[in-house]
């Protein structure tokens, strides 16, 4: 949830870029996947009685915990990567947000990546649009 957190804060955060890996477009989204996974079908019938919970027990309400909204605020260079086989965060799941977003970005998929440490699974291929983002930065 790093890439979720760090759009859903109170104000954008102050970085000369962001690179976001796996972010849902919504808690609603992402506990509907996860039942879906373990539950097949019925899982998605039963998350609302999951979501529907946070403002009692965390004191959240479900709509303060939507990336596809706040990515609006982005105000720097922006890097969205997503596993191809995620399961978790679906490639379609995972391209809402990016087109949600602000230009300037880009999108880089992990073919054959689940939802994992995307540096980990393919550590020289991360390092590319990793080094192209910070290239198309101003010097400090």
């Amino acid at each position: 949830m790093g890439g979720a957190a760090s759009v859903l804060g109170p104000a954008p955060l102050a970085v000369d870029a962001q690179v976001l890996e796996s972010v849902y477009p919504s808690i609603e989204d992402a506990v509907a996947d996860r039942l879906q996974m373990r539950l097949g079908l019925p899982g998605r019938w039963l998350a609302p009685l999951l979501y529907w919970q946070l403002p009692l027990r965390l004191g959240v309400s479900p709509s303060a915990l939507r990336p596809i909204e706040a990515i609006a605020r982005v105000r720097c260079p922006l890097l969205v990567m997503a596993g191809s086989t995620d399961q978790h965060t679906t490639m379609a799941e995972a391209q809402r947000p990016y087109a949600a977003a602000p230009q300037p970005k880009s999108l880089w998929v992990v073919e054959g990546a689940a939802h994992q440490d995307l540096y980990h699974y393919a550590p020289d291929d991360y390092r590319a649009p990793v080094l192209a983002l910070l290239a198309s930065l101003p010097p400090p």
